[in-house]
């Protein structure tokens, strides 16, 4: 075990957002040293949950990496996303990874660990490009590698959150860390009477159902506007959407985390956009505190070489000259699951006639499946509301 976690990792967060990579780090005993952050009103977030981080504005004027155990970088997602430009890795957003990579060059140690984090749409965007374009970059800096792909739900909070966590180490060997452990996904479960979440800004080609759980919090719909997924809740008829201080709960934040009263008292919008591009805590205090667990020899099922082309599997590696799948399952651990409706601690909020009215519109229109309750009770809810 290095001897720098006795007192915990030194930190240091590029695009930090609302703290999500960091907040996770420290709950497992680790500080955050400096957060690099271009969104003012998420930079306000940092400063008041790290007082004693120095924060950054933008990753292109830094000169150096501050001296650190850990680098962290959520790095955005919106030319990466399947509901975003699919431009890809080269895009404007996605693309200021670049700059992490060049910080790391220039630096004369580098970081005992380095944890990226993003959708899992870009292993298959442009046949792959953005994850082979990361593998490259670390060989190119003789480090180890591996990614996975990570389901919240996981750790016991009911939000369906997938995402890609890739993590490289030039002194150690990073599957065992996190590859090692699995327990598969649960067996799936028929919706009975729970709550179930969707997007009321889609129903033209899909509807992000979840059964028991909310799709995954969005910065944004792609009309550019909060979009807080919707809520069923089957028992009562109820269509009704989250308050922002359960959503902030979802991604394992305490309530209030992105307050922002202090900075603009009519930033209500923002909150919902740092709160759905911010990574889940809970998963990230998993990923902190296995780096210091201790660790048996790594030892998998051989299930392959990488691709040469074309998507990469969920799961994969980098390690002493070669590349290789993991048959790792999103599910590494499987804490107890909370009941969406039981989770929810303020009243959610009913659906507007207007939105509503307009997915049932869609939803009818699509030639999509779904449940012939839920829409008795979408067109229900609309009725209710009468008449514009």
């Amino acid at each position: 075990m290095p001897a720098s976690t006795t007192c915990g990792f030194r930190v240091a967060g590029m695009f930090a957002g609302v703290g999500g990579l960091e907040e996770g780090f420290r709950r497992a005993g680790h500080s955050s040293s400096m957060l690099c952050e271009f969104d003012p009103a998420a930079r306000h977030v940092l400063s008041r949950r790290f007082a004693d981080a120095e924060i950054s504005e933008d990753v292109r004027a830094l000169s150096a990496l501050p001296d650190c155990d850990v680098l962290t970088a959520g790095f955005p997602c919106q030319d990466l996303s399947q509901v975003g430009r699919r431009v890809g890795i080269s895009g404007p957003n996605s693309g200021l990874i670049g700059s992490v990579f060049d910080l790391l060059r220039k630096k004369a140690v580098t970081p005992q660990w380095i944890v990226l984090e993003n959708v899992p749409f870009m292993l298959s965007l442009d046949r792959g490009r953005a994850i082979r374009l990361l593998a490259q970059e670390f060989e190119s800096m003789g480090l180890s590698w591996a990614y996975r792909t990570i389901d919240a739900r996981s750790f016991g909070l009911p939000q369906r959150r997938r995402r890609v966590v890739v993590l490289a180490s030039k002194a150690h060997d990073p599957r065992p860390v996190l590859l090692g452990v699995d327990e598969g996904p649960p067996a799936p479960f028929k919706r009975g009477n729970h709550a179930c979440g969707f997007y009321w800004t889609e129903g033209n080609t899909g509807l992000g159902w979840a059964i028991d759980a909310v799709p995954p919090l969005k910065g944004g719909s792609a009309l550019h506007i909060p979009s807080p997924p919707a809520i069923w809740f089957p028992r009562t008829g109820t269509i009704a959407t989250p308050s922002i201080e359960d959503a902030e709960r979802l991604q394992g934040f305490e309530p209030g985390w992105t307050d922002l009263m202090d900075f603009d008292p009519r930033a209500a919008r923002r909150r919902w956009r740092m709160v759905g591009n911010a990574v889940s805590v809970p998963m990230a205090e998993w990923i902190a505190t296995r780096l210091t667990a201790e660790r048996s020899h790594f030892v998998e099922q051989d299930a392959g070489d990488l691709p040469s082309e074309g998507s990469w599997p969920g799961a994969g590696w980098g390690h002493g000259g070669r590349r290789g799948r993991s048959l790792a399952s999103e599910w590494p651990v499987s804490r107890p699951r909370q009941h969406l409706a039981s989770f929810l601690r303020q009243r959610p909020t009913l659906l507007s006639r207007k939105a509503a009215a307009g997915f049932l519109s869609r939803l009818v229109a699509s030639s999509l499946r779904y449940d012939p309750k839920f829409r008795s009770d979408l067109q229900d809810h609309v009725n209710a509301f009468g008449r514009p």
